[in-house]
């Protein structure tokens, strides 16, 4: 009996001890969970830095951009701060400098992120059912102008030298006419948005310009929207090959399951009439849908056709 006593007591000794370690290591995993939760909520307390491309003036783009910014914000559960940069290139540095987690790109500014931020494209936009859309050259309805080959020695405006429908297409265009971009035109402006680039030719500041259309016969443009009843004032002298839509990418930095939040979040804003809305008034588009880097060949071989470094 007392051998049995005596192991009755070492067992239940031995039972105690595994209870101690056990409850230590519950305390333990309990403040793990604790430290992880508060690393965590640290982590979504930063806001996700979202950059925009300046398609209009840069107020106007932070005016128009408010809505689909609190949309992400309550969408993902986290601050988002919105950035518009001066010009396209910006966004770019703003990205390959750390200040930015997700962009809106021009197709051609893409380009440049990729090559030198490493930007990852993850969606691309669609208007009307279509994923492309055009570079057109415009001029007032009454301009003596019919083809591309007499604005040789005429003004002419361009958006921005980044800008894919504004900068990289028309220049395309034009050599295919048989002008050296560089050489043969008058003078030449950069207007920092397509909406003053329209206005510099209505305002006849500039014989020429180009901008963007969404579709192959002009019939949906940006001048209408700019111009309102004064739009019939232009017209399109010239339009080029389609070019795919404009695209979300992120760092490679980025978290990969914070990636899949913002592109589930950026997808759901088509699927309500609100989130169109404020997409099209943004930037006239009407929903995302997912993106590979191959989509955007044909605008890295138009960077390869004006010899086009990105530094």
């Amino acid at each position: 009996m007392l051998s049995r006593c005596q192991n009755d007591n070492g067992y239940r000794k031995r039972l105690r001890q595994a209870w101690a370690v056990f409850g230590i290591l519950l305390l333990a995993s309990g403040l793990c969970d604790a430290w992880r939760s508060d690393a965590s909520a640290a982590t979504s307390s930063r806001p996700l830095l979202v950059g925009f491309a300046p398609f209009e003036n840069q107020s106007e783009v932070l005016k128009k951009a408010k809505p689909i910014v609190a949309t992400l914000a309550k969408a993902l559960n986290m601050p988002v701060q919105p950035f518009v940069a001066a010009d396209y290139p910006g966004v770019v540095e703003a990205m390959r400098g750390g200040k930015l987690d997700v962009a809106f790109y021009s197709p051609a500014a893409l380009i440049m992120a990729e090559r030198v931020a490493k930007a990852r494209v993850i969606l691309k936009s669609v208007y009307k059912g279509l994923p492309v859309y055009y570079s057109s050259i415009i001029v007032r309805r009454d301009s003596p102008i019919k083809t591309l080959a007499q604005l040789r020695r005429q003004s002419f405006a361009f958006v921005d030298p980044a800008s894919t429908t504004g900068g990289i297409y028309p220049k395309l265009m034009l050599i295919k006419a048989g002008l050296d971009p560089d050489h043969d035109l008058g003078r030449i402006i950069y207007a920092g948005g397509h909406d003053a680039a329209i206005l510099a030719v209505y305002n006849k500041r500039v014989v020429a310009a180009a901008t963007f259309v969404n579709d192959a016969e002009a019939r949906d443009n940006p001048w209408t929207h700019i111009l309102g009843k004064n739009a019939g004032a232009i017209r399109s002298l010239a339009i080029s090959a389609p070019i795919p839509n404009g695209a979300v990418a992120v760092s490679q930095s980025l978290d990969p399951v914070l990636v899949s939040r913002i592109k589930r979040a950026f997808l759901s804003l088509g699927e309500t009439e609100t989130g169109r809305r404020e997409m099209a008034r943004m930037y006239l588009i009407e929903r995302f849908v997912e993106a590979s880097p191959k989509d955007y060949d044909p605008v890295r071989e138009a960077f390869t056709r004006l010899g086009l470094k990105v530094k």
